[in-house]
């Protein structure tokens, strides 16, 4: 049967935002990679990197421009003609060109057209990275939710039972069959069982917000969350037996794209020798008059066109040193790579072990659970048949109330060392 825990009370700021009607883990961790502000920032990292390509490949394009002016000489220019100095010129002088340039080949645009797919390549596996952290970062959130609500629910059994216990131990004494002291042994140990449950509670309210927090949700809407117990237990396995690929890392994927990045960049500095070759042509409208009024009466156009070529012939080594820095930084990469992959194999070794000693634990601790359950139960009639001791109901009950805690977070911790194999395995992809 799903297992209904986690209650607090929020209000939706809106419709679209409002939670999963089935808060379950998967509801949960989709919620999040809709909501949460990173994964927003991400999409719109997307869309400006698109236009960052858009914008740079636009220079492939032939490019015009306008320009207009008037002047108006309140004195006219002198030249020196045949032994005197002459006016020339005329008072009012307009011109308004239109001029066109056409790359034919620059580095800059060429850098942009080679890389533009894995610049693209580079930002979306970024925005994958993040969703990795954020299922990871809900996943272990929401079972910690489930942990304390868990323990919560253990606690109240065990207020139960020592309600029961206070109320035999009572009776007893009533009778005259024991003394005072086990009626407030029972009291004591319930009052203790109150106050770790209220702790428990604080806790958990705590860890609702944030659970919240992780899924990017600001609201009010109350939420109880979704679970199967049974569908958890089995969610615990793993098969440990996977070899260990780097190519599934996320992390890895990165590194080998911002290589070809830095391949390109090392390029870029290399054409850097290669002259940079433009067309272009202007048409200039050239209008002058002594007069304002007819200035416009008469146009006396310039049009030309041509191709330039721009080569630095020295700039001071500066290029051969910049190429030799792109070629550095191509193979400190190489070693950022091999950092990787060491790391990888020690954190996956970590993981592993983890996992396999939190399996084990839950295995045992499962089998202390029935034992600590039969025991209590044979030493509580044993008590009411005046054959045990209260002291022996008291350790009974703590060892239960300790295998049922304990059990509860070996759960918790197979489940979430289970998410560090998977993750350093590289099969939480999104």
């Amino acid at each position: 049967m799903p297992l209904l825990v986690g209650t607090v009370r929020v209000t939706a700021q809106a419709s679209s935002d409002s939670l999963p009607e089935q808060p379950t883990l998967e509801n949960c961790v989709r919620y999040a990679l809709q909501h949460v502000p990173l994964i927003k920032q991400a999409y719109l990292d997307e869309a400006i990197t698109e236009h960052e390509i858009s914008s740079k490949l636009a220079d492939w394009y032939p490019q015009l421009n306008l320009t207009a002016s008037y002047q108006n000489y309140f004195q006219l220019p002198s030249s020196y003609f045949n032994g005197g100095f002459i006016k020339s010129g005329t008072y009012n002088n307009s011109t308004a060109g239109f001029t066109a340039t056409q790359n034919i080949f620059n580095r800059d645009v060429l850098l942009a057209s080679r890389s533009k797919d894995d610049v693209r390549k580079q930002v979306k596996q970024t925005t994958a990275s993040d969703k990795i952290e954020i299922a990871v970062g809900v996943s272990k959130a929401f079972y910690d939710v489930l942990l304390t609500h868990k323990q919560i629910d253990l606690l109240e059994e065990d207020i139960t039972r020592l309600t029961r216990s206070l109320k035999d131990a009572y009776n007893q004494y009533k009778g005259g069959v024991v003394d005072k002291i086990d009626y407030k042994q029972a009291t004591i140990s319930l009052n203790n069982a109150k106050a770790e449950k209220k702790t428990y509670e604080e806790m958990l309210k705590a860890k609702l917000v944030y659970l919240k927090q992780q899924m990017g949700y600001a609201g009010t809407q109350e939420i109880q969350l979704v679970s199967d117990s049974t569908q958890m237990e089995k969610a615990a396995l793993i098969d440990t037996l996977q070899n260990l690929n780097y190519l599934n890392r996320i992390e890895y994927q990165l590194l080998e794209t911002q290589k070809k990045l830095y391949q390109y960049n090392l390029l870029y500095n290399k054409w850097s020798f290669i002259p940079s070759v433009s067309a272009f042509g202007s048409y200039n409208f050239n209008f002058q008059s002594e007069n304002f009024s007819n200035l416009y009466n008469q146009n006396y156009p310039i049009s030309y066109a041509g191709i330039q070529l721009a080569f630095p012939i020295f700039q001071g080594t500066k290029r051969t040193h910049n190429i030799k820095i792109a070629e550095l930084q191509v193979k400190r990469l190489d070693w950022d790579i091999e950092a990787f992959k060491i790391s990888t194999n020690t954190q996956y070794a970590a993981a592993l072990a983890s996992y396999k000693s939190n399996l084990n634990d839950y295995y045992v601790l499962k089998e202390n659970l029935g034992l600590a359950l039969e025991v209590y139960n044979t030493v509580q009639m044993q008590y009411r048949s005046g054959i045990k001791a209260y002291l022996d109901v008291i350790t009974a009950e703590t060892s239960l109330r300790s295998a049922q805690s304990n059990y509860a977070n070996a759960l918790y911790q197979v489940l979430s060392s289970k998410l560090d194999v998977q993750k350093a395995l590289g099969i939480i992809q999104y």
